[in-house]
């Protein structure tokens, strides 16, 4: 790894960091970047996942407030965030690598898609939250669940599909249902990271440049990235997608 690769690294992590606390898609930045430097795609994913878990921490604490008083909601569904993380990260680990360079690209096009349409989303889900059920019911947690499948996957884009979930099924306001989607990203990364520690080939040079940059960009993420405007945050995402995508289709 070269000097200026790290500095890359760590940027990249810095603005993942930031973007999961607000929007919930910064493995379209870290992913891409290692990707770009050469990294294999599954180790780039492994390790990737592994160095974004204390950014997610640092969001968390940033929405402290938000969370208090959610222990209940945050029990329930964190366990279907675990159990879909768990099955989420064995099928990326008994797959093998030629699936996932197959898979991927229509992730990250689902997830650019996720990402371009949602202000129309946000807007629909505002229309839609008339459920009073405490927790969102059944269905909610099985929904929650698959998220944290694609999650413990790969994991883009996985913070836009839980706020869009929760904000159908729960009836609190945006701030409240954000700080939970950051809690229960936070588990689907700390269980898929801690499966891929066992099993998985690291590279911990990455991990621990992409850890201190997310640290430093979801603590800050909450303040920076709600003076960014909407539109330029979008714009670097799916063009940085669209990079990872032309990688991996041509590499």
């Amino acid at each position: 790894m070269t000097p200026w690769e790290a500095v890359a690294i760590f940027a990249a992590g810095t603005a993942a960091g930031g973007i999961n606390a607000v929007v919930g898609s910064g493995s379209l930045i870290t992913f891409p970047t290692l990707v770009a430097l050469g990294y294999p795609p599954v180790l780039a994913n492994v390790s990737n996942n592994i160095g974004l878990v204390p950014g997610a921490v640092a969001s968390c604490w940033g929405y402290r407030r938000e969370l208090a008083g959610q222990s209940g909601r945050l029990v329930r569904l964190g366990a279907g965030s675990l159990l879909g993380a768990i099955a989420g990260g064995l099928l990326l680990l008994s797959l093998p690598e030629s699936a996932f360079k197959m898979i991927v690209p229509v992730l990250i096009v689902v997830a650019l898609v996720l990402v371009v349409v949602q202000p129309r989303l946000n807007a629909w889900v505002r229309k839609r939250r008339t459920s009073e059920a405490g927790h969102g019911g059944p269905l909610l947690w099985v929904l929650v669940c698959l998220a944290g499948v694609y999650g413990g996957y790969f994991g883009a884009a996985q913070g836009i599909l839980l706020i869009s979930l929760l904000g159908i099924f729960l009836p609190d306001d945006m701030q409240t249902l954000n700080g939970i989607k950051n809690a229960l990203s936070g588990i689907v990364n700390a269980t898929a990271a801690v499966l891929f520690i066992l099993i998985a080939e690291v590279d911990w040079a990455v991990v621990g440049l992409i850890a201190l940059g997310a640290v430093l960009g979801g603590y800050t993420g909450a303040s920076v990235g709600r003076r960014l405007p909407p539109w330029a945050l979008r714009g670097v995402i799916v063009c940085v997608g669209l990079v990872a995508i032309v990688k991996l289709v041509t590499g």
